[in-house]
Order: C-alpha cells, then sequence, then structure tokens
C-alpha cells in the first residue's frame, strides 16, 4: 500500500532552492549549466578510460548545439579547446589535438599601430601620398610625367570636393611639391589641370550615380509626380 502523501513545508522547500547568485559562475553560459555540471562530473572521475569516454559523450553533446559543424575538423578542435577551459584546466584526458594551457588562453595580443598618420591635407587623403611616393620611386619620362598630371588632377578634384571652391592650379602644384618633398615641381611647367567647372560637373554625375532611384523622383509643386509620358502604349 502506497504511503499517504505527506505535504511539504513550504518554508523548507525555498531554503532548499538553488539561485543563480549562490551557484558557481559559468565559463561559458552559452553551452548553459547542465552541460557545465557534466563536465564538473567528468573532471571527478577516477578512472582514466572512464573519463576519456565522458570527455568524448560531452564533445558530441556539445557538437549538437551546432550540427552542421560537428564533423568540421577545424570546429572539432575548438569543442575541444572549449571543454578544456570549462573545466577550468582540471580535465585530463586524451585529447586529439595540443592541450591549452591557462597562459595562452589569457596571453593578450600585442597593440597594433594605428595606420592613421595626420596628414597635413586631410582632404587629399593617404592615397594620394602613397601615388606621389610612388612617381618619387619612378625614373624620369613620359611615364612619370603623365602619372605627375594624374596625381595632380585627383588633388584638384579631391580639393574640390571637399571645400567645395574654385582653386588656383598654382595652389594644387604648390601643396604637390610640399607633399613630395620637393621632388615633384610643377610650378614652371606650362601643365594644365581640369578647368573648375569641369571637375565640378563630374562630381555632380557621380553623386548622382550614387542616390538611389527613389531619390531622383522629385515632386512638383502640388505634390504630385510629374507626368511621364508612355510612347509604348498600344492604340485601341
Amino acid at each position: 500500500m502506497m504511503e499517504k502523501y505527506i505535504k511539504e513545508n513550504a518554508n523548507d522547500v525555498v531554503h532548499h532552492l538553488e539561485y543563480n547568485a549562490e551557484r558557481p559562475h559559468l565559463i561559458i553560459p552559452e553551452y548553459g549549466r547542465h552541460l557545465q555540471k557534466l563536465i564538473d562530473q567528468a573532471t571527478e572521475i577516477a578512472d582514466r578510460d572512464e573519463r576519456n569516454k565522458a570527455a568524448k559523450y560531452i564533445i558530441q553533446v556539445m557538437g549538437s548545439l551546432n550540427p552542421h559543424l560537428r564533423d568540421v575538423p577545424d570546429f572539432q578542435h575548438k569543442l575541444w579547446d572549449q571543454i578544456f577551459i570549462m573545466s577550468d584546466f582540471r580535465l585530463d584526458v586524451d585529447s586529439p589535438y595540443p592541450v591549452p594551457t591557462r597562459e595562452v588562453i589569457n596571453l593578450k595580443p600585442e597593440r597594433l599601430a594605428y595606420p592613421q598618420k595626420n596628414p597635413k591635407y586631410r582632404f587629399y587623403g593617404n592615397n594620394i601620398k602613397y601615388m606621389i611616393n610612388v612617381a618619387n620611386s619612378w625614373e624620369e619620362g613620359e611615364m612619370k610625367s603623365a602619372l605627375v598630371k594624374v596625381i595632380a588632377n585627383h588633388m584638384k578634384k579631391s580639393y574640390l570636393s571637399w571645400n567645395k571652391d574654385t582653386v588656383t592650379d598654382a595652389v594644387i602644384f604648390e601643396h604637390l611639391l610640399e607633399l613630395s618633398d620637393g621632388k615633384l615641381n610643377l610650378l614652371q611647367s606650362s601643365e594644365e589641370l581640369l578647368t573648375t567647372t569641369d571637375i565640378m560637373r563630374t562630381n555632380k554625375k557621380t553623386s548622382n550615380k550614387n542616390m538611389p532611384q527613389n531619390a531622383k523622383i522629385k515632386n512638383n509643386k502640388n505634390g504630385k509626380k510629374p507626368f511621364v509620358k508612355n510612347n509604348n502604349k498600344n492604340p485601341k
């Protein structure tokens, strides 16, 4: 005969509840607390063979969370690294990959130098400086003269794109001479760059091409779209 159900004391039930604030910290929370407990139990297994079996089982469970990556070799390596990390490097099993160490995981990367060099004329950009350095490395000839002219025209275009004002060729030639450390001198030459009107027209066409099609259709004063005649309509 079954024993009669005995109602438990609510205070005793609440007293034995587990709260997240009292539980151990999850090293990789994405896998959840149940998997963390499995790893902790596998760490305490005394027999090495049984411990290896438990570790492989846990790896399968971890891989089942991402079944499309479960059989990828690099992903398998990642799972084995994560199981050692989640065990706080206490799990002693035979891994098919090098066992990570705490020092390697906590190693900070070296500080990368920021490539910005703070040019004097920022509206030209760093690419102009690279092009000038390339031109300085070339031997004198028609190819170098053509490249220098292209650079000067591009400098004028960049100047007008940012400053929205007219600029003389002499100013561009002075900037080119300064940026090239005095090696590219066009101040005494008879070269003529593109006119300001041509450059502004080109910049306007380029900006219109990049504009969405919906933005190009403007409404008239009455708020209606302009009438577009359809010449392809078949007569009745």
